[in-house]
């Protein structure tokens, strides 16, 4: 099974490629409009305090963290991480980031179901994302794919599953962002595009997770049928 070239030629290799075209759309994105400040001259910081202390969110930190594209949410701990270029940063694509960083603190107070889910499946995604591969392998070295398959379905399901609901977690994140930043003016009506751009192309990573792992999932559903 390890050596199944039907894996690498329809599992791995359209994942990889849809995978390191996303990656593309977003550093293209990204690249382009970092160069570009926004006319109000904010920080993404800036601009994602305003947003939240505009929702009543004052207790919700901006806090800086290193790495490239490291921006997001915690709400175990109700603050907002920033990547040192989004932090500081006052062009279009640092505060759209930043403000869609904001969009997830604002499904959080709303109390978004899907995002609710996706926090209440985060431990059992990270015990399947763990176990799965250590079970596919002892039934490969046991000879014992027969009855390892199908745990592994259902542990990459709920990979697959997690995913599955980040997606549109993702990009309702994005639509309260941008309907944010327009209504309180701290971007233009000539920016909206732009702002748009970058916000979709780092939602087609997510896309291109998804499909990747309904793939793999696929792939061992018809695994497991022919054994």
């Amino acid at each position: 099974m390890f050596w199944d070239y039907k894996y690498y030629l329809f599992v791995m290799l359209p994942g990889l490629l849809l995978g390191l075209w996303a990656q593309w759309r977003l550093h293209s994105a990204f690249g382009k409009y970092s160069q570009i400040p926004v006319e109000s001259g904010l920080t993404g910081a800036q601009a994602a305090r305003r947003i939240l202390d505009n929702a009543g969110l004052t207790d919700v930190s901006v806090e800086e963290v290193e790495g490239k594209l490291t921006d997001h949410y915690d709400p175990t701990k109700r603050a907002l991480f920033l990547s040192s270029e989004n932090y500081s940063g006052n062009s279009i694509a640092a505060v759209g980031v930043a403000a869609h960083e904001t969009g997830h603190a604002l499904q959080h107070q709303a109390a978004y179901a899907l995002l609710n889910l996706r926090m209440a499946l985060v431990p059992v995604t990270q015990f399947s994302s763990s176990a799965f591969g250590i079970i596919l392998f002892l039934g490969w070295l046991m000879h014992e794919m027969k009855f390892a398959l199908p745990i592994v379905i259902v542990l990459f399901s709920i990979i697959t599953l997690f995913q599955l609901i980040t997606l549109p977690v993702e990009y309702d994140a994005s639509a309260r962002a941008k309907a944010q930043l327009f209504r309180l003016g701290l971007v233009r009506e000539d920016e909206r595009a732009s702002v748009a751009k970058v916000l979709n192309a780092a939602a087609l990573t997510y896309v291109a997770a998804l499909v990747s792992s309904l793939l793999t999932l696929l792939y061992y559903i018809s695994a497991s049928r022919r054994n």
